[in-house]
């Protein structure tokens, strides 16, 4: 098979179909906000549909493959996100994030030392962005009684 813009755009619809299917049916425990936790979703559903439609509509370019070894950094990736979405309670976003950042900077060839700063920078940063400054609550996971 080869792929171009075309194969994108379906695999596009699909993530946005999978998407709407599961986020349509978040419901939280109690109304904290007026359009729930659906809304985050269900928008980024219509955005990936929208931009998967205009790629199977307008597209058909050829597509250069991968350069070697970028296919082992995307899975690579892969597995990094999926690692975070299950350490994400139980760490916490703090220690989460930071882990998330690290690695990926690393992956993509930052320093040990930049990455650390980088990641512990993010995660607090973050934190207190979104927790404080926005009041959306977000897991402390171990540093709960710090926090």
């Amino acid at each position: 098979m080869t792929l171009n813009d075309r194969v994108l755009g379906f695999a596009a619809l699909v993530i946005a179909v999978f998407l709407t299917v599961f986020g349509y049916n978040l419901e939280s425990e109690f109304s904290y906000e007026p359009v729930g936790p659906k809304a985050f979703p269900l928008i980024i559903a219509l955005i990936i549909g929208l931009c998967g439609l205009r790629l199977i509509i307008t597209g058909g370019n050829e597509v250069e493959p991968n350069p070697k070894g970028a296919n082992a950094r995307i899975f690579t990736m892969l597995l990094y996100v999926v690692a975070y979405a299950f350490l994400f309670q139980w760490l916490g976003f703090i220690l989460s994030t930071a882990l998330m950042t690290i690695f990926v900077a690393r992956l993509f060839g930052g320093t040990w030392v930049k990455a650390v700063i980088g990641g512990v920078c993010m995660g607090i940063l973050f934190f207190l962005l979104f927790d404080k400054g926005l009041d959306v609550v977000l897991p402390t996971g171990i540093l709960g009684d710090i926090l």
